[in-house]
């Protein structure tokens, strides 16, 4: 199994949407950096990750989700009336993918970045070395550190 952690502008889309989707589940889509994708190409069904919001002051972790359905064709790439329209992008040849996810559960409280960074076996995770990725791995030593900080 692999863990990640997803980013996302609660202002664009919160954990509240997601509470709120259908099922609680949605796509992660819209992604169009190559190394986020990549990431994404990595992802496998019940894979596991963090919930993050950023753009926000406190930014923090708000819950955990599973990666029900691996790495598609975004479709938001061939619409043109999409804010994530790719003109160099073919049905033939996609450039970008999503992949669906659906509320694990809920933290008791929302981890802080400062807590993950006050963390003394933290400091090396992504987050702190790129945090404009919206999809980042995390070792499973990672995972159940964080974990751990909530008592999860």
């Amino acid at each position: 199994m692999n863990y990640w952690l997803l980013k996302s502008d609660p202002q664009e889309f919160s954990w509240t949407d997601l509470k709120n989707s259908k099922n609680q589940c949605t796509h992660w889509g819209g992604v169009r950096n190559y190394q986020a994708r990549n990431l994404l190409r990595e992802m496998k069904k019940n894979d596991l990750a963090f919930f993050y919001h950023s753009s926000t002051k406190p930014q923090t972790i708000e819950g955990i989700v599973k990666i029900t359905a691996e790495a598609y064709p975004d479709p938001t790439q061939f619409d043109r009336n999409s804010d994530h329209y790719d003109p160099q992008s073919t049905t033939g040849d996609p450039r970008w993918v999503m992949v669906d996810i659906e509320i694990t559960r809920d933290l008791t409280a929302p981890i802080t970045r400062d807590e993950l960074q006050n963390h003394p076996k933290l400091e090396k995770i992504i987050l702190f070395k790129n945090s404009r990725l919206s999809v980042q791995p995390l070792k499973a030593a990672e995972w159940r550190m964080i974990l751990a900080m909530r008592r999860i």
